[in-house]
């Protein structure tokens, strides 16, 4: 049976387009499930077509190895350019520069086979001949059932580690940002009545849900306590904060403890902390 390779870039557009939606709106394993299934194969078999539209350039086998090659690739890759963007490495940001990766590498793939004569035109042959049981020898089929066995086995294993990934070490993600939402620009200089702001961060890495709270202190005086509500494990929190000081002076000291629950004690040793110099008005 013969496939059009423009057949199959539809199909993996409407596969794409279908699994977008799956991955983005579901969570856990499913999510898993569905996102390895858009980026294991689809960019890189896409990526091949654009780059080898006919069929005499790379075999079907070659075709089908590189193209589990080329998605393992290019996805880091993408990755890594957000890295460098506003948008950073993000679940939806990462989804959708993928999904643009396949549509715009199929497009590119779809116009330059159809500038190549139908005989050079790449497809791709399905052929499925299912062995004759009776005239296999008895090692033949004790080899077919061992591979029926290693498939079956491999697939359960699979199933097993994605159903129950191995937990990591617990922790939660602390830290401040400046106004800015970047790691730099912090309040530093200021004169007495003068609000500071700044954006606290916590990321739940507990492996259960936990709620939060941040008592804010000012030279050792309590001045505000933040509570973040629940947050699911792998939930990101962030606020806005501001605080002001009363008193002139130099290096005063702003500390941000984090507690867990309802805790009497800290859950990190050490808190966050600005030194702040603070002028008088005059």
């Amino acid at each position: 049976m013969y496939f059009n390779n423009q057949k199959v870039l539809i199909a993996i557009i409407v596969a794409t387009l279908l699994l977008f939606p799956l991955v983005a709106f579901t969570s856990g394993i499913p999510r898993i499930i569905f996102g390895l299934c858009l980026v294991l194969f689809f960019p890189g078999y896409t990526l091949l077509a654009a780059l080898f539209p006919k069929k005499d350039e790379l075999s079907g086998i070659e075709r089908i190895a590189l193209s589990f090659g080329l998605s393992i690739a290019v996805v880091p890759l993408i990755g890594l350019i957000l890295n460098y963007t506003p948008w950073g490495i993000r679940i939806y940001p990462i989804l959708i520069s993928v999904t643009l990766f396949i549509l715009i590498t199929s497009a590119i793939a779809w116009r330059r086979q159809r500038k190549l004569p139908l005989e050079e035109r790449f497809e791709v042959t399905l052929a499925i001949k299912l062995p004759r049981w009776a005239g296999m020898s008895t090692v033949d089929k004790a080899l077919s059932i061992g591979l029926v066995v290693a498939i079956v086995a491999a697939l359960g294993c699979l199933g097993y580690v994605i159903t129950n990934p191995r937990q990591g070490e617990k922790f939660t993600e602390f830290y401040i940002l400046g106004p800015e939402g970047r790691a730099e620009n912090y309040p530093r200089q200021l004169i007495v009545g003068e609000e500071a702001r700044i954006i606290l961060g916590i990321v739940n890495h507990e492996y259960e849900p936990t709620d939060y709270r941040v008592v804010i202190e000012i030279n050792g005086i309590e001045n505000e306590e933040l509570h973040t509500g629940i947050l699911a494990y792998e939930e990101k929190w962030e606020k806005e904060v501001g605080f002001t000081l009363e008193e002139a002076g130099l290096n005063q000291k702003v500390q941000f403890w984090l507690y867990k629950d309802e805790e009497p004690q800290p859950c990190l040793k050490d808190p966050l902390h600005l030194y702040i110099d603070v002028g008088s008005d005059s």
